[in-house]
Order: structure tokens, then C-alpha cells, then sequence
């Protein structure tokens, strides 16, 4: 594995469910697609880079910009089965990218620089998914099933930990404390992927468990391959902004601090 042989991929579409559009609207002069861009480029400035597109009114807003758009079909069911459309477009032979960042198109406010990171324990673990957590302590936010948690097993002081299984539920079940976790870690949609796996994984059929808890990441767990997580404090670039944009509420917050 070449981790220069790395592509940043952006997927975005426009029908957003709680906020149409959103990729398109204003933050103080700048859309979100565009603010969010710009941030990869920044740390990426010789890296090949890529909107994973699903409307050609993206790529017209972005052409002035000199960016580079995939149109992917907008039916597809995930940003995942999109970044791999858009890389077999772009890479068909799959010799080109060894390695494949997944950076989501509403993340104006998260850190790119995270995503080397998250290449290095690739290179160094040969996992095929590598991904980012960060900790819970609240035991309502552990109960809260809209908070995926990670069952992971980090000794105090680790940072990088595999995988074993993902759930809505509070996990790991703590036979001492009533069931509750004194230490449980929330999972963060930021991805970076080993290309092949990738191919791979949007070419099996749904799990058996990722159907029960709606998570597909664990149709790559039930298939065999290896996920690993960091463990961060933050993803943001600014702290009192929200990481991404999904809400009218959040889009206002954001204007107060992204300028």
C-alpha cells in the first residue's frame, strides 16, 4: 500500500432530508460545498481531489472554481456506494489510488488534517476501514440510540483501537455498573478506505446485523474485513461551531462563527 497514491472524494447530493439544498447555501459569502472544498484543498494542495456529485447543478456552481465533479447516479443508497462509483469512474483499472478518503460534503467545520491520521494507521495496521470516535461519559448520551457506539478494547493512554462491533445499544454491557459503560465511544462518520476494500464492500449484499441496527458498517465487519478507530477529542476546526450542517438551527450557528 502507496499512501501517496491517495484521492480525496467528496459525496454530495442535493436532497438533503432535513435541509433541501444545503450543499448550496450561503455561509457569510461562500456556499457550504465551497467552504468545505477549500478546507481539503488546504491540506491536500497536490492531492488529487474530487466532488462525488449526484446534480449537474453542482458541478456548474463549482466549475468557476476550477473543481473537478463525478456525476454519480442520485438513486445510489449512501455516500459510500457514491465515493465508489465515483472512483471506478475516475480509477477504473484501480492502479491509480490505493487509498481513499471519504470527506462528507456537509463537514464545513471538521478538520481534514484528522484524515492523515487516519492514513497512517492504515499503512501501519493494513486495515481495510479506518475511522475516528471520540469518548462518552454521559450515560444518557450512552442509552441514546441515535449515538452509534463502537465496542473497542483501549487500555488508558491508547489512542488506536480495532473494531469489534458497532450498536445503537450501550456497549460494552458493564456487568459492574448496572450495565452501563463507565467508558464508551461514539462513532464519528469520517472514513478513509483501502480502494479494493471499498470496491469490495459496496459490492456485498446487506448483512444480517447491519439490517437489525441499520448500520452498514457492520456489513464489512460481518464480511471479515478489519475497521480501526481513533480516538479524538474533536474533529472541529472551530469549537463553537457544529462540525457539520443538517438543520436550519445548525446552519444559523454556523453563521455566527465561519466567516
Amino acid at each position: 500500500m502507496n499512501k501517496d497514491k491517495v484521492v480525496v472524494l467528496i459525496p454530495v447530493r442535493m436532497k438533503s432530508t432535513r435541509l433541501p439544498g444545503k450543499v448550496m447555501i450561503d455561509i457569510n459569502g461562500k456556499s457550504l460545498i465551497q467552504r468545505v472544498y477549500e478546507n481539503v484543498k488546504k491540506v491536500y494542495p497536490s492531492t488529487d481531489v474530487f466532488i462525488a456529485a449526484d446534480d449537474q447543478k453542482i458541478a456548474e456552481h463549482m466549475a468557476p472554481y476550477g473543481v473537478r465533479c463525478v456525476m454519480t447516479d442520485p438513486e445510489l443508497p449512501s455516500g459510500t456506494d457514491r465515493i465508489a462509483a465515483a472512483l471506478k469512474e475516475i480509477d477504473p483499472s484501480g492502479e491509480k489510488y490505493d487509498i481513499v478518503v471519504n470527506f462528507q460534503g456537509d463537514g464545513v467545520n471538521v478538520d481534514p488534517a484528522l484524515n492523515n491520521k487516519l492514513i497512517d494507521i492504515m499503512v501501519e495496521t493494513r486495515a481495510d476501514i479506518v475511522t475516528v470516535c471520540q469518548e462518552i461519559t454521559e450515560p444518557a448520551d450512552i442509552k441514546n440510540p441515535t449515538l452509534v457506539k463502537i465496542a473497542m478494547g483501549l487500555e488508558s493512554g491508547e489512542k488506536v483501537g480495532r473494531c469489534l462491533y458497532f450498536s445503537r445499544s450501550p456497549i460494552p454491557y458493564d456487568r459492574n455498573k448496572d450495565g452501563i459503560p463507565d467508558k464508551a465511544y461514539w462513532h464519528i462518520g469520517i472514513y478513509v478506505y483501502n480502494a479494493k476494500s471499498l470496491q469490495d464492500f459496496v459490492s456485498l449484499p446487506e448483512g444480517v446485523l447491519e439490517r437489525t441496527e441499520r448500520l452498514e458498517q457492520l456489513r464489512a465487519l460481518e464480511s471479515g474485513m478489519s475497521i480501526y478507530a481513533l480516538l479524538v477529542d474533536d474533529v472541529r476546526l472551530i469549537k463553537e461551531a457544529p462540525a457539520d450542517i443538517n438543520t436550519p438551527e445548525e446552519h444559523q450557528e454556523a453563521l455566527k462563527w465561519i466567516k
